[in-house]
């Protein structure tokens, strides 16, 4: 899809405040991107402006967090402590992929075990900053381009 520039931390929460609107019931999030990439900083600005949740806990030792949005329960995986995949099913993925919308830093450590049309958020260092890359379907495409994202 397309890339993005974030010049430093309050472009990548506004980035995640920008998600929120487009965010549906059976959404799924992949946040992708090396350790201080962003991934948590942008999630808690989604849940912030989707739940109104200001002080989002990282999920890094509980492994999930839920929240209740104004139409949708929104759920929180960081799978970076994961010991082995199906240990995925314990945690809820379930429950979250049948009627929330589902945010999933680490997703690669459940490769497989996801959906198919899933967005892509990929964060990595560029400089004082961050590049985005989205990737997704066509119905994510249009999304995010009516919200002025991508």
């Amino acid at each position: 899809m397309k890339q993005k520039n974030l010049a430093d931390e309050a472009a990548t929460r506004a980035l995640g405040a920008a998600l929120a609107p487009v965010l549906r019931q059976g959404d799924v999030i992949r946040l992708e991107g090396d350790l201080g990439a962003g991934k948590s900083t942008l999630a808690r600005a989604l849940i912030a402006a989707l739940a109104g949740d200001e002080g989002a806990p990282s999920p890094t030792f509980t492994l999930v967090e839920t929240y209740d949005g104004p139409d949708f329960p929104l759920w929180h995986f960081d799978l970076y402590r994961l010991e082995a995949p199906d240990d995925v099913w314990e945690l809820g993925l379930e429950e979250a992929l049948d009627g929330a919308a589902t945010l999933i830093e680490w997703p690669e450590r459940i490769e497989g075990l996801l959906p198919p049309g899933a967005l892509t958020v990929r964060l990595r260092a560029d400089g004082a900053g961050r590049r985005v890359d989205f990737e997704g379907d066509e119905s994510w495409k249009a999304r995010l381009e009516a919200a002025g994202i991508a």
